[in-house]
């Protein structure tokens, strides 16, 4: 609620200043021109998502993501040591994480809320620390496939849209270790 009334007051205040300015037809013709750039912008990302999350379905029933989730099991359960037991639970994060890894944004949010759920039945309504774990992995994962980037670069005419994979991974990779290590410390802070 509180993102909508900001994004609708920055529209008045643009469109207001626009007219008092006498740019009200430049404000108006800019934002024709950001609708139409915004749905050419979806329609080309949807295409790429939908053969990500294709290729995500095909590693399902081929039973690669089953691989991809015991290759990643020792780790996870070393953050989730209470859930480390729960198959389930441990399946949604790896399918999660596995999304990440493919830089599926879009893909990894319901896997993540699924894991959420799941793992919130032991201590409803409470952020657990494992919870606030997932949250931190989540935002800051790992990309080794940054698709989502990509395909908005392709879409404003990047010649090398993947170009960019040495600086994600390692801002990646130090996003998700400066985030881990917080969640640890902020964790045993509170505990005290």
């Amino acid at each position: 609620m509180a993102m909508a009334v900001i994004w609708t007051g920055m529209v008045v205040a643009a469109v207001l200043c626009g007219l008092a300015t006498g740019n009200g037809p430049a404000v108006a013709a800019a934002a024709m021109e950001g609708a139409a750039a915004a749905v050419e912008l979806c329609l080309s990302m949807a295409g790429i998502l939908c053969l990500w999350m294709g290729v995500m379905e095909v590693m399902r029933r081929s039973g690669l993501s089953d691989g991809l989730s015991r290759l990643l099991r020792p780790i996870l359960r070393r953050l989730y040591p209470e859930f480390a037991r729960d198959r389930d639970v441990m399946d949604s994060i790896s399918a999660n994480v596995s999304a990440n890894l493919l830089g599926l944004g879009n893909a990894a949010t319901p896997l993540g809320i699924q894991a959420a759920r799941q793992m919130s039945r032991k201590t409803p309504g409470v952020a657990s620390d494992p919870l606030c774990m997932l949250v931190v992995c989540n935002t800051a994962s790992i990309q080794l496939i940054p698709t989502t980037v990509a395909s908005v670069r392709l879409a404003a005419g990047s010649a090398a849209p993947f170009d960019i994979l040495p600086a994600v991974w390692l801002a990646s990779a130090i996003s998700v270790c400066v985030g881990i290590l917080a969640a640890k410390v902020f964790a045993r802070l509170w505990r005290k």
